[in-house]
């Protein structure tokens, strides 16, 4: 099927949105990771999306098991280290979404990939952003030694200032502020943050074509200033 023909498996809001992740996009302000920065690691994650019951776009997230080594009992977006036989960033957040909760690769559309998010630990994150053509289609079969729960949550929540708070940090004698979103569902409250939340921000960004309500501040390797972040800042100075 050629790129401008209409998929009939989504909607049309869906088209417009695939049309505009698939157009090359305007690269961001200090978006490099830091030159003292040196990726030995590389892993991906998979953004994936779906029109929720009112029509709005939501994504999946996980609870990482409180059995795992690192970062157990956090959320998550699907996904893992890169492995020999993965080919690129775009299969390995396929396989990694597929042996963490079940879903076939077959249902995801592929739309495009965020410039990549690193850690102080040296891994480089690719962020893979899909939309699921089918929600009704995935049967969630998680792995209990990898995944507690599976949920969504709205993507435009990442851009209000509501139900966020945030803390100042230092690394690399520079200060950034990492962001906590607050999300409560079927009695269960869940914390999405640190570079889970980054990522989703800017994917937010991308696809509701807008800045967040509030000022990033992200640390260098995550992308640094953002345009959005130098207007509050200039403004702020002003009062």
């Amino acid at each position: 099927m050629g790129s401008n023909e209409a998929d009939p498996r989504f909607s049309q809001r869906i088209q417009a949105l695939l049309q505009h992740l698939r157009s090359p996009q305007p690269t961001g302000i200090n978006n490099s990771s830091s030159s003292q920065f040196r990726p030995i690691k590389r892993a991906s994650v998979l953004i994936c999306l779906f029109e929720g019951d009112d029509g709005n776009l939501r994504v999946l997230l996980t609870l990482r098991a409180s059995s795992l080594s690192t970062h157990s009992g956090e959320v998550a977006l699907p996904g893992g280290k890169r492995e020999e036989g993965d080919p690129n960033d775009v299969e390995t957040a396929l396989r990694e979404a597929k042996e963490e909760i079940g879903l076939d690769p077959s249902l995801v559309t592929v739309v495009t990939s965020l410039e990549p998010f690193g850690t102080k630990y040296g891994v480089t994150i690719t962020p893979v952003i899909g939309i699921l053509s089918n929600k009704d289609a995935f049967t969630p079969m998680l792995n209990p030694n990898e995944v507690e729960a599976l949920f969504d949550v709205p993507l435009e929540m990442f851009l209000k200032d509501e139900n966020r708070r945030a803390v100042e940090k230092e690394w690399m004698g520079k200060k950034h502020l990492v962001h906590f979103f607050d999300y409560e569902v079927d009695n269960k409250k869940y914390v999405i943050w640190a570079v889970t939340a980054a990522m989703l921000i800017r994917a937010a960004s991308l696809v509701y074509q807008r800045p967040p309500a509030f000022l990033e501040l992200r640390p260098s390797i995550w992308g640094g200033l953002t345009e959005n972040d130098i207007l509050i800042l200039q403004s702020s100075s002003k009062q």
